[in-house]
């Protein structure tokens, strides 16, 4: 028995609108009739008015254990060192019920904003112990409804030198952590930081997301060594590499050589425009360079590229509503994109580039899972260009927002009564 249709929908791959016939939380046709078989007259029916019907925003860098913290830090410099050093004193007073808070309140956020997906890098380092995994861990079953949560596990600062966290590392692995991150360029010995990752993510058979050349040089850098050992240890197609400001100030032939060597190892980028605007050339009083990265290039030759968050209402990133979208339409702006095929581009990179980066693979087609959420626009690129917001979204068939929508009240129309205290 059929028991949701989404009728009048547009959907990748299908020229015209079409309708959506759902059984037990996945999708059983995809047509411009309704399948022919019994629909329980008791079977919801959404009209979807032509709009656009997408798997959902991912979220492929977030940090939910260091959100909503603006209020307790204070970075005197500007500078990425300053807004380091600050978050390190500060987090000495995170404890298991603050990160949770906190974390769930950018989640629920990003729930109404379309993401249903998400990677959250969470720091392993022995003044906080375990207490932030084991909040985010906790946030993960708790919002299993409405997305899909992945729980990368990283050394924020020193590795090499700074006795247990490799323990506190992999108690984290064996207790549930998805995958294993890194950042290179806070260790005294980044090569060895890389090599120890390594050798743990394969023992775990986990992928591996790595904070890498957060600065403007062109030359010198992490990369290169990140990718040889991704081809020597044999992990192609499972390492991500996040920031990558460096690459940003690079000429074209010698971002293209960067390319080539990431596409041959397999290495993903992903790119953090807000942070990396926020916190790059601040040492420039004129023509600041805005250290973003051009993922678009390297999208186009080949690489995985996503667009993400990174931060929200903290020194890294001092604002932030949790919509993918904006950040995809700040991307574009950087990069001065405009076309339909850039602007779809940005789309693809927060939605199924990261879905591929997680390994989700959600589609729209018979068998798969009723997963996802309506836009109001005609295209992915449209709705990178005006910040479109979703007005509902569902996971396995079940509603997990609804967003109603505005209202003009016209001359002549009755006026809405202010709401009563």
């Amino acid at each position: 028995m059929v028991d949701l249709v989404v009728r009048n929908v547009l959907v990748e791959g299908y020229r015209t609108a079409v309708d959506i016939a759902v059984e037990e939380g996945r999708i059983v046709g995809i047509s411009q009739v309704v399948p022919s078989r019994e629909t329980d007259p008791d079977a919801e029916i959404i009209d979807g008015k032509g709009a656009l019907l997408t798997p959902g925003f991912v979220e492929s860098h977030i940090h939910l254990d260091k959100a909503c913290i603006l209020d307790r830090c204070r970075n005197e410099t500007g500078m990425l060192e300053g807004a380091i050093a600050s978050v390190v004193v500060a987090k000495k007073n995170f404890d298991r019920d603050d990160v949770y808070a906190r974390g769930r309140k950018f989640i629920e956020k990003a729930i109404v904003e379309g993401t249903n997906a998400m990677r959250t890098h969470v720091e392993i380092n022995p003044v906080i112990g375990l207490k932030g995994f084991e909040a985010v861990k906790q946030l993960k079953a708790d919002y299993t409804w409405a997305l899909d949560l992945q729980i990368c596990v990283f050394p924020r600062d020193e590795l090499t030198n700074l006795p247990g966290t490799r323990e506190l590392l992999e108690q984290a692995l064996d207790a549930g952590a998805d995958l294993l991150g890194g950042c290179p360029y806070t260790d005294t010995d980044p090569a060895a930081q890389i090599r120890i990752l390594f050798e743990m993510a394969c023992r775990h058979d986990v992928d591996l997301d790595f904070h890498l050349d957060f600065d403007l040089d062109p030359t010198g850098g992490d990369l290169r060594e990140v990718a040889r050992q991704t081809v020597a240890f044999g992990w192609q197609g499972r390492v991500t590499i996040g920031h990558v400001t460096k690459l940003s100030a690079m000429p074209r032939a010698q971002l293209m050589d960067m390319a080539e060597v990431m596409k041959q190892a397999g290495v993903a980028l992903t790119v953090l425009p807000a942070t990396d605007l926020f916190l790059m050339g601040r040492d420039h009083d004129h023509l600041v360079p805005c250290g973003v990265s051009p993922a678009h290039v390297l999208h186009r030759h080949g690489v995985c590229c996503t667009v993400a968050t990174n931060n929200v209402l903290n020194l890294f990133t001092p604002y932030g509503d949790c919509s993918l979208p904006r950040i995809a339409n700040l991307y574009a702006n950087v990069q001065q994109l405009s076309t339909q095929e850039e602007l779809g581009a940005c789309f693809a990179m927060v939605t199924s580039e990261p879905d591929r980066l997680i390994r989700r693979n959600a589609r729209i087609e018979p068998g798969a899972p009723a997963t996802f959420i309506e836009l109001p626009a005609a295209s992915g690129g449209q709705a990178v260009a005006e910040i479109a917001r979703p007005l509902w979204g569902m996971k396995s068939g079940r509603m997990t927002f609804v967003r109603p929508e505005a209202e003009l009240r016209f001359p002549g129309n009755p006026i809405a009564r202010a709401p009563q205290a």
